[in-house]
């Protein structure tokens, strides 16, 4: 929680612990010697990572070191070709994961933004206006509406001074502040509440104050919030998480079978170069070179997708995480809601459906504007009110006299003057400032004041609107806020954007749980969390203070049931991200201010608003809306799925294909059966089964029912739902048919027998592409024209085989054979084994789908 120290103390006992005479501020001698003693009043700057650093990172990862192995080994078996292949793989794939970490490191550069260029203070007696990094804790800062805050301070004079915090508090209404000093308690005062103080990074909207300044730079509010973005720490997302364990697992698998194959081989009599050559040659086939080229293709790919929808990904692991999420954290004020007042209810002592004097109340006792252009201008309370009443069509009065509103007062009144001669006052205030200076009985006022409760406990800010006609005009008009004529009570609220409930009911019914987190009032955070449909009832409402008060063990036993919190800071909100983090949930934090920026970047997916969200907030995310649209994340979601269904897709077929490749090799020596392939056609094998329909796999569209599945378990393997068998089952699968026209070729006397298993081998694994496009969805229920571009590729792929066995040039180049058309079909038969065995599968997990219950949406250990 923020240090409350200076709003609590007095304005004198502040001023005389800076030393400052508040009228004629320091004099420039002291000015000068708290400059050297404070610094500048400028954010301070992280070292910025070293471009050469952030490459070296790129290179870190053991699918990377494979790789470079594969190159070498190209090298000396002869294919320097497939070894500049994978040097661009890797180049590119750096390239692009160096791009992604520069501009990660743009969130600390934004907040050096945020300060006013220069600053009016009081110094040697004299107003100045001064560079902003100049400013000094002890200088007397001087506050007018439109004016940035740039620096902290306690206030020493406030008139009618109302501060807009949304960017760092979350609150969405300016703040009215005051001198006064804030009250003592056993709890530190939250900083939306710290109503004595104003803060860097702030705007005036309303009014104007002075205030000796108590921090600047690092020292603020917001100089804490950036140590907090630089300190979150980075977190990898669970596709890298997941690549890496896959990566781990095929270094181990592919030394092992290269040293299994190498010494069947030799047991078996084959020449030891020949054999060594063959090891290699598959070891190069067994590592998926081409999944790093498939994964940020696919990621790139994605991103260009979400683009379309508004959604803007600044790293390319992002599209794909989103997929993943099981939290979303949102902030309410901008995201959920739309950021400006709007007001919700009336209530009138008669019922009336047509209030048109409160409408003429509120419309004629308010100073916003409505300029040329129609646009409103003013506090946004008061934007409200006139945009409810000219909707009515509320006459225009001229104003004779006003009483201001003030903390003190908490109300409004004019004196206006109606068409026929006669002088009204019109009053506007807080209800129970208003309430008790109107005439009626005593069972008429609690009526009222109970209407007003009710309204306040729905989340609604309250304004009771009242009328007096008066014989002539007051010499102060506060003099005729007495024996006034109660006309209604207006509620008003941010209200939520037009499509928030929906998306929030995609969310949910994806198995994802949404949480608001905020720094608004609780009740104002509760009336709008059920108005989207963000699950209150049942579950507690947190707040700052709550959190205060937890321990780390309470909050990890509590936020599972939290569906909203309330008035937190930037740092509870990262204990919130946190403490989700730990019950190993995939948390997606969205926001728009500065306050949210430590979330975001904590968060395994930060997503900042694009339009009026603050350049901290997107420099700190993952993914920002563009169109501020909180249902573009459902969109976004649904495009993370699928991306992650694809390379899983992708990662399925090469690891099937690569595994009926080594059954094919491992397995001949023990039927009676030569060497199959040699090293050169295993190569070939791996590049013309392996890119192209790879990168065709990643297109496909989403399956059907991708946002009704709960989401995948964060630390779930790349192969769970049995894909690790499939691999191994359907590889075999392939391997046998492989191996069975190769027998019927060597025992039937045909010299094309080894053509012969290298065709089937190539068919069988572009049918394996073609029917595993789904894990359950029959192939025939898809359509074959689906994914035009696959369907192209492999038509292609089959044509490059047919070149390679009839054509010869190439027949010289890959020692095949041309074979007779009856061995032609044979390979081809054979090779739609493939698709009988893959839609067996698919039916057989239909079936046990259809009787086992669904699976829990979320993990939650």
């Amino acid at each position: 929680m923020i240090d409350d120290k200076w709003a609590v103390q007095s304005p004198d006992a502040v001023a005389a612990e800076f030393g400052v005479d508040p009228t004629a501020g320091l004099d420039p001698a002291q000015a000068a010697q708290r400059q050297q003693q404070y610094g500048r009043n400028e954010l301070p700057a992280e070292k910025p990572r070293s471009v050469a650093s952030i490459i070296v990172e790129q290179f870190r990862d053991v699918l990377i070191y494979l790789l470079g192995v594969a190159a070498v080994i190209s090298v000396v078996v002869g294919e320097p070709v497939d070894a500049a292949v994978i040097v661009l793989i890797l180049v590119v794939n750096a390239a692009i994961g160096t791009t992604q970490a520069v501009r990660a490191d743009q969130a600390l550069a934004a907040l050096h933004h945020m300060a006013a260029p220069r600053s009016e203070v009081v110094r040697g007696g004299e107003q100045r206006s001064i560079p902003s990094v100049e400013v000094v804790p002890g200088d007397i800062l001087l506050l007018e509406a439109g004016e940035a805050v740039t620096a902290d301070a306690r206030l020493l004079t406030a008139a009618g001074l109302q501060v807009a915090e949304a960017a760092l508090t979350g609150e969405s209404v300016p703040v009215l502040k005051s001198a006064a000093a804030a009250a003592r308690s056993d709890q530190a005062v939250p900083v939306a509440d710290q109503t004595s103080m104003v803060f860097r990074g702030t705007d005036v909207v309303a009014g104007r104050g002075s205030a000796v300044v108590v921090a600047t730079g690092g020292a603020t509010v917001l100089g804490g919030i950036a140590h907090l973005v630089a300190s979150a720490a980075d977190v990898r997302t669970p596709l890298q998480r997941r690549l890496a364990s896959l990566s781990l697992w095929i270094a181990v698998a592919v030394v092992a079978i290269a040293g299994a194959v190498f010494v069947a081989g030799i047991l078996r009599g084959e020449d030891a170069v020949q054999m060594l050559l063959t090891s290699v040659s598959l070891a190069v086939a067994a590592v998926p070179e081409a999944l790093p080229a498939v994964v940020a293709i696919t990621l790139a790919l994605g991103a260009a997708e979400m683009a379309k929808d508004n959604a803007l990904a600044k790293r390319l692991p992002a599209v794909e995480t989103l997929g993943s999420v099981t939290y979303i954290c949102s902030d309410k004020t901008g995201t959920l809601t739309e950021n400006r007042m709007h007001v919700d209810q009336v209530w009138t002592p008669d019922g009336s459906a047509a209030p048109d004097s409160l409408a003429l109340v509120v419309g004629l006792s308010n100073d916003a504007t409505r300029t040329d252009g129609d646009e409103l201008v003013g506090d946004p309370t008061e934007t409200a009110l006139l945009d409810f009443a000219d909707a009515a069509g509320f006459p225009q009065w001229p104003r004779e006299a006003e009483a201001p509103f003030d903390s003190q007062r908490m109300r409004m009144t004019t004196v206006n003057r109606s068409p026929d001669g006669a002088l009204w006052a019109l009053c506007k205030g807080a209800p129970e400032q208003v309430l008790p200076r109107c005439r009626g009985s005593e069972a008429e006022t609690a009526v009222a004041a109970d209407a007003a409760h009710e309204m306040a406990a729905s989340g609604l800010r309250v304004l009771a609107a009242a009328r007096r006609r008066l014989d002539g005009l007051p010499a102060d008009p506060a003099d005729a806020e007495e024996d006034l004529e109660l006309v209604g009570l207006v509620g008003l609220i941010d209200p939520p954007r037009p499509a928030a409930e929906k998306a929030v009911a995609q969310c949910v019914s994806a198995g994802i749980v949404p949480v608001m987190i905020t720094g608004d009032h609780p009740a104002t955070a509760s009336a709008v969390a059920r108005r989207v449909g963000i699950p209150v009832a049942g579950h507690e409402v947190m707040t700052g203070v709550d959190l205060d008060r937890a321990t780390d063990e309470e909050l990890h036993r509590r936020v599972a049931d939290v569906r909203v919190y309330a008035r937190v800071d930037p740092a509870q909100k990262i204990r919130i991200v946190r403490a989700l983090q730990d019950r190993r949930q995939v948390v997606s934090m969205t926001g728009d201010g500065v306050n949210d920026a430590p979330a975001l970047k904590q968060a395994d997916i930060g997503v900042a608003m694009g339009a009026g969200g603050t350049d901290v907030a997107r420099g700190a995310a993952d993914l920002i809306l563009l169109d501020n649209n909180f249902a573009t994340i459902v969109t976004a979601v649904r495009e993370g799925r699928r991306i992650y269904d694809n390379i899983r897709r992708f990662v399925r077929y090469t690891m099937t294909s690569n595994s009926g490749e080594i059954w094919t090799i491992f397995l001949a020596p023990f039927l009676g059966l030569p060497l199959p392939l040699l090293p050169l056609q295993i190569l070939w094998i791996n590049l013309v089964t392996d890119g192209l329909p790879g990168l065709a796999l990643v297109r496909e569209k989403a399956e059907p029912d991708v946002m009704q599945r709960p989401p995948r378990p964060p630390r779930q393997s790349i192969f769970a739902d049995r894909m690790g068998w499939h691999i191994v089952i359907v590889g075999l699968v392939i391997g046998g048919l492989s191996l069975t026209a190769m027998a019927i070729g060597y025992f039937g006397g045909s010299a094309n027998w080894q053509s012969m298993v290298f065709t089937t081998l190539v068919l069988s694994q572009l049918v394996n592409a073609f029917v595993i496009r789904s894990e359950r969805r029959s192939i025939f229920q898809m359509g074959f024209y689906s994914n035009p571009m696959l369907l192209w590729t492999l038509i292609a792929t089959f044509a490059a085989q047919m070149a390679v066995v009839y054509w010869a040039p190439l027949q010289s180049v890959f020692r095949t054979t041309a074979m007779s058309w009856q061995e032609l079909t044979v390979c081809i038969v054979l090779s739609l084994g493939v698709l009988v065995a893959v839609e067996a599968e698919k039916l057989v997990r239909r079936r046990l789908a259809r009787r086992q219950p669904e699976s829990a949406p979320l993990v939650t250990t």
